[in-house]
């Protein structure tokens, strides 16, 4: 294939966006605020499901909580019945009397240990309703960390892709005054070559592998006309001589 060197040389420029591209396209990629979000979305997962089962501790605490007070009260009606019997006079059996009071007697430790049950429930209950504020107000501190990353992330974003924006457009307008089957042959080995379609021959030394030339190969690039275009013969990238190239 042969270009005419000024094409030879536009094409570096384009090699040049290119990789201005990659290196955006990396940095967008590679952003900090990536792992930070993921880092904090984990967490805020792990805290939600810690939220829901406090709150369901906290339900079942309030629900055996309102089951005891019933008990509490069911007991002290039946007690209130009986001591008002007993106050009454209505029961005037010996045998009768002493098993009121013996039941009174049972009824007031039922009410006792039942009560008992009520404050150790309450405790609960508090210490759940506690872990459920707590963690409601972990929950809304990640949450604002992660808007605040995503914030961060989004604005350089933005920045990232004006930028790129800008770059494809500088792109086109060299790459258009490339010939196309040059060009065509340039994007290829770009594709194969991890990015890297040509490269400047400095030194004796092609620039995208960064191996010298033997002595074979810089006589076959000596001798090759200007509007030959010459490939490196260890990375078969498009090699561009330049006033630097030392042939």
């Amino acid at each position: 294939m042969n270009a005419a060197p000024a094409d030879q040389i536009r094409l570096l420029d384009v090699q040049a966006l290119d990789v201005r591209l990659q290196q955006l396209a990396h940095r967008k990629k590679s952003l900090p605020e990536h792992a930070e979000i993921e880092s904090l979305n984990k967490d805020l997962t792990q805290l939600r499901d810690l939220h829901v089962a406090s709150t369901t501790e906290e339900s079942d605490c309030s629900r055996e909580q309102t089951k005891a007070e019933q008990d509490v009260d069911q007991v002290r009606q039946r007690a209130n019945r009986d001591q008002q019997r007993l106050d009454s006079g209505a029961v005037t059996s010996p045998k009768d009397l002493e098993n009121l009071q013996r039941e009174i007697a049972s009824l007031a430790k039922r009410q006792g240990d039942l009560e008992d049950v009520v404050l150790e429930v309450m405790e609960r209950r508090e210490s759940a309703q506690e872990r459920v504020s707590e963690l409601a107000e972990r929950v809304s501190s990640v949450q604002s960390k992660i808007d605040d990353a995503t914030a961060r992330r989004d604005a350089a974003f933005e920045e990232i892709d004006g930028e790129s924006a800008t770059v494809t457009k500088e792109r086109e307008v060299v790459a258009g005054s490339v010939p196309a089957d040059l060009l065509k042959l340039y994007d290829k080995l770009r594709v194969k070559e991890g990015g890297i379609g040509a490269a400047k021959l400095y030194q004796r030394r092609c620039e995208g592998c960064r191996i010298e030339l033997d002595i074979t190969g810089v006589n076959e690039v000596k001798a090759a006309s200007p509007d030959t275009v010459v490939r490196c013969e260890n990375c078969s990238r498009i090699l561009v001589r330049t006033s630097e190239s030392g042939l």
